[in-house]
């Protein structure tokens, strides 16, 4: 089906501003375009409890995290990666959807503010998730009260961040991760399937914009093909913790998430997946602008609520 209305709308918008395809940008021009989108979110919801602290990484770096609680007893911890292809986005413009999701699940949430390319490419971001995951882990207590369930979720770049710690969880014998939320994760990095190709998903994210991503993130192709940047590259997802998995329909990755779920379904992963009709690449975060943002988030919510209620601490 064709765009929805508020997303033509929002493209069209876009267009008349006069701003530069994102590939013929610099990272940052494209942080600045992606702080003013920001701003079209609002403030969220009321939160419990909202501070920012960090977790170390093992090249003495400090992960900065900014952490969400909607309420006195948390159900679950919550850790967001987010998305802008491993080079935009910063923490203020995911606090409204944290907010939001920390609502919506009752869930604390903690946001990740991995370091971003190119000043810091790969493999930067994927230590940078693995160390906040595991300080998340150890401070559950501090964040929750008790030790509550652990999710890991992400949207684009982040949702491949949030696939890769949880096959190294898996590897390494804990964090034990109850689920992960996977939204239109980049998972491979072939820019030339058939959803790559298609003139109709060339929309926010085009093939062009993802070969930007890539050349700044991971520039030799040999370090793509790594399974840490590519987590379609595993060859066991056996094992991993269930996973729910959002695909927009007009998406140059809907492809490679689809495949990835079907992978995972098929090692014996329960997966939970949903392509979203009318949709682009980016909907779910656009919260109060785009009406496909709260579909996403309800479908995320009762995903996480059927998880928590058949999996409790």
């Amino acid at each position: 089906m064709a765009l929805d209305e508020a997303t033509t709308a929002l493209l069209t918008q876009m267009a008349e501003s006069g701003a530069k395809p994102l590939h013929e940008m610099t990272p940052e021009e494209a942080r600045g375009l992606t702080a003013t989108l920001g701003e079209m979110y609002g403030p969220g919801p009321d939160v419990h409890r909202a501070e920012m602290t960090s977790a170390p990484a093992d090249d003495g770096y400090a992960v900065p995290l900014h952490v969400l609680v909607p309420n006195e007893s948390p159900r679950g911890v919550l850790v967001y990666y987010h998305g802008g292809g491993w080079v935009i986005g910063a923490l203020p413009e995911f606090e409204t959807l944290g907010k939001t999701l920390a609502q919506r699940t009752g869930c604390a949430v903690v946001l990740v503010d991995y370091r971003m390319a190119p000043e810091n490419p790969y493999p930067a971001a994927v230590n940078d998730s693995w160390a906040a995951l595991r300080w998340i882990d150890e401070h559950l207590e501090e964040i929750a009260g008790v030790r509550v369930p652990l999710i890991v979720a992400g949207d684009s770049a982040g949702g491949n961040l949030a696939a890769i710690v949880a096959h190294k969880a898996r590897d390494a014998g804990g964090p034990a991760i109850a689920m992960q939320v996977l939204v239109y994760p980049v998972t491979d990095c072939n820019l030339d399937n058939e959803t790559y190709r298609d003139p109709e998903n060339q929309t926010l994210l085009t093939r062009e914009s993802m070969v930007w991503f890539w050349d700044l993130y991971a520039p030799e192709h040999d370090m793509r093909q790594h399974p840490e940047a590519s987590p379609s590259k595993l060859e066991d997802h056996s094992g991993l913790p269930p996973a729910v998995i959002l695909l927009a329909e007009h998406d140059v990755l809907r492809q490679e998430g689809q495949e990835y779920a079907d992978a995972l379904a098929a090692a014996g992963v329960p997966v939970q997946s949903r392509v979203f009709d009318g949709q682009m690449h980016g909907f779910f975060t656009m919260v109060n602008v785009l009406p496909g943002s709260d579909a996403g988030i309800t479908y995320v919510a009762e995903a996480v609520d059927r998880q928590l209620t058949t999996q409790p601490a």
